[in-house]
């Protein structure tokens, strides 16, 4: 990385924005958390649940996508004060530790090795869009050359190569889908505002459970990209530009700046990842509820084009498989750099390096860039039913999710002795851990009834 802002010191200090304009300058984070959250859940496990429950499962995406930011938040606040990497805050919880790490950095490593499975979908899911544009070369080849882009990508371990290029992604897969749906009003599937209705009196039929449990946990900021904040915050420099933690007036009011830049960014990202889920699931329930024969391996894929074809003219297919490919190779990419950062912090937990020697962590991350998506790949090969494995990893991030919003409870109890949360942040913190409680506890309780 050009800048080392893991290692935070007097000189490393930068007073924060107060203009508006001047905070977009340190925008970031969020376009990474965009990507990532923006791609194989919302192309595929959306787009499925609109297909398969029509409008009347809408209001469970949009609680997904706003409901988690608070605990988003938290670990971005844990960063930004303590310059900690979510590992290090992870190892600090209460309670047993094998060695020198601590249960609940085990139990990430653990519950992560099963996501696996969903980013096989997600390598597998970019190749068959890709075979579908170059028909003249086989499918494993395609995959062969997903691996490879995003491992060159991510190797270098550069900030701000991740944030470019998830901004330039985030580009064209928003205006292609919201495109898509505007034209819906020009076609038989016009959407009316008693379809809406219906996607808000907060029903959902049993049958359809399943399927809504796993998109509450891949929808939305998810578990795994909740925790992927925190690096983003650090190497963007946030904790780096607050400074040591000082007890003193100065330093609490430079850590609230930065904590507002991050708000911005946070927010931002909400607003983004919130529009193009929600139109993904209009379309998928305005043009494919009522099929039947909606497959569950590679053929997905031909048969989500309908929402362009159908809606734009047979003539867009050509576009719709463009921004196809960038939705689900951004999750791919996005994924890849979090995990990277993610299991070489694990290792640096463990004693095997010094995570926060950039030569130790640099070449960890490099070796993971090759290693991860080759596994992902043979994945992606044994199952090959891409909609069942993106669907399982949002299962698996549903459970997560448990963890992660008590670390977050954790954090907010330390946080509260040094910047204390205003009263309508607590209610909306509250307000968030409850409802990801309910949510959690009730789909698995019918999941395995």
């Amino acid at each position: 990385m050009s800048a080392d802002n893991y290692i935070i010191t007097p000189a490393t200090i930068r007073e924060p924005p107060t203009r508006f304009f001047e905070k977009l300058k340190f925008l970031g984070p969020g376009f990474i958390l965009s990507a990532s959250i923006v791609g194989s859940g919302e192309l595929i496990a959306t787009t499925i649940l609109g297909a398969r429950a029509g409008f009347v499962a809408f209001w469970v995406i949009i609680v997904s996508c706003l409901i988690k930011v608070a605990v988003q938040l938290e670990f971005g606040k844990k960063a930004i004060l303590t310059g900690n990497t979510v590992m290090t805050s992870f190892n600090q919880l209460p309670g047993a530790k094998i060695g020198k790490t601590g249960w609940a950095v085990w139990a990430v490593l653990f519950i992560l090795a099963f996501k696996a499975i969903q980013l096989g979908g997600m390598v597998g899911g970019s190749a068959v869009v890709l075979s579908m544009l170059f028909p003249f070369l086989p499918l494993y080849a395609w995959v062969f050359f997903c691996v490879v882009l995003a491992a060159a990508l991510i190797a270098s371990g550069i900030y701000k190569i991740v944030e470019k290029i998830s901004l330039f992604m985030i580009a064209v897969f928003t205006i292609t889908t919201i495109t898509a749906l505007v034209a819906l009003r020009f076609t038989e599937f016009n959407i009316t505002w008693n379809d809406l209705q219906e996607g808000f009196r907060f029903k959902m039929p049993v049958e359809y459970l399943a399927v809504a449990f796993g998109a509450f946990g891949i929808t939305g900021v998810g578990a795994d990209e909740i925790i992927a904040y925190n690096y983003w915050c650090l190497e963007k420099g946030y904790a780096a530009y607050t400074g040591p933690r000082e007890d003193t007036p100065q330093w609490k009011k430079r850590a609230q700046g930065w904590i507002n830049v991050m708000y911005l960014d946070a927010t931002a990202a909400m607003i983004i990842y919130t529009l193009v889920t929600a139109a993904f699931y209009l379309l998928g329930a305005a043009i494919l509820h009522g099929r039947t024969n909606i497959p569950n391996g590679d053929g997905v894929i031909e048969t989500l084009a309908l929402i362009y074809t159908q809606s734009l003219g047979p003539g867009v297919k050509v576009v719709y498989l463009i921004g196809a490919f960038f939705v689900l190779f951004s999750s791919v990419f996005a994924a890849l750099a979090a995990f990277t950062r993610l299991y070489a912090d694990i290792a640096g937990q463990m004693g095997w390096i010094n995570f926060f020697n950039s030569t130790e962590r640099n070449r960890l991350i490099r070796w993971l860039a090759c290693l991860l998506p080759i596994i992902w790949a043979i994945l992606y090969f044994f199952i090959r039913l891409p909609v069942i494995m993106i669907i399982s990893g949002g299962i698996v991030g549903s459970v997560l999710l448990f963890l992660v919003v008590y670390a977050a409870i954790v954090f907010r109890n330390d946080r509260k002795k040094i910047l204390p949360s205003g009263t309508v942040y607590t209610i909306v913190f509250t307000l968030s851990v409850l409802t990801i409680f309910a949510v959690g506890v009730y789909g698995l309780a019918q999941l395995f009834k």
